[in-house]
């Protein structure tokens, strides 16, 4: 079972509509013992920055203990920008430092925000695409984006008039900048894959 995080923050009931297309047991919870025995987390959320992880409130150290015991995590979009040091939206604010980097601006030469279709290219090793062949198209809909400055982190890429982070891998913490809900086929094959990967997981 994978557990949705419930913090009042956008697009929850389209991924949870996505999982269930797919046969996926899901579960809506912010609650510590059911995020305790699911088999992994989701963190989606579409929202500034700084409200995002303030409504994640006291379940952003549920969410680390999970995380550093081993338990798959999938950040979409803001939950995927969640995932790292800090954020200048909107004010100051510190992220859940899962993964070195900084949320920073879309640069202002490009169109803000970057919405639609864009291709993604797949660095090898990356089992949240398996599957998949690099340059896949997948939706966007952001004004932010992570520079991430973490080593230990695979990174995919899109272009976006400079390369930007699309997606990152560091362990068992996962996170996608764009919407697999909302990218057809191949974002039906993300969100399957990381079922299995929670599965794998599981059985360790």
């Amino acid at each position: 079972m994978i557990v949705v995080i419930d913090y009042n923050v956008g697009n929850v009931k389209s991924v949870r509509n996505a999982l269930d297309y797919l046969g996926i047991e899901d579960e809506l919870s912010a609650d510590p013992d059911r995020i305790a025995v699911a088999d992994g987390i989701i963190l989606p959320g579409v929202a500034a920055f700084g409200y995002a992880i303030q409504a994640l409130g006291s379940t952003a150290e549920v969410v680390h203990h999970a995380v550093l015991n081993g338990k798959p995590l999938l950040g979409i979009c803001v939950g995927y920008q969640l995932l790292f040091d800090h954020s200048c939206e909107l004010g100051e604010h510190d992220g859940l430092g899962l993964i070195g980097g900084q949320v920073v601006p879309i640069p202002k030469d490009q169109t803000v925000p970057h919405m639609g279709w864009n291709s993604v290219h797949l660095p090898e090793g990356m089992d949240l695409f398996d599957g998949l062949r690099s340059e896949e198209h997948f939706y966007f809909a952001h004004s932010f984006h992570a520079r991430i400055e973490d080593p230990q982190a695979r990174i995919a890429l899109t272009d976006y008039g400079r390369p930007m982070s699309a997606a990152v891998q560091k362990g068992n913490i996962y996170g996608v900048q764009f919407h697999p809900e909302k990218s057809g086929p191949v974002g039906m094959r993300v969100l399957w894959n990381f079922e299995a990967i929670c599965r794998r997981a599981a059985k360790c």
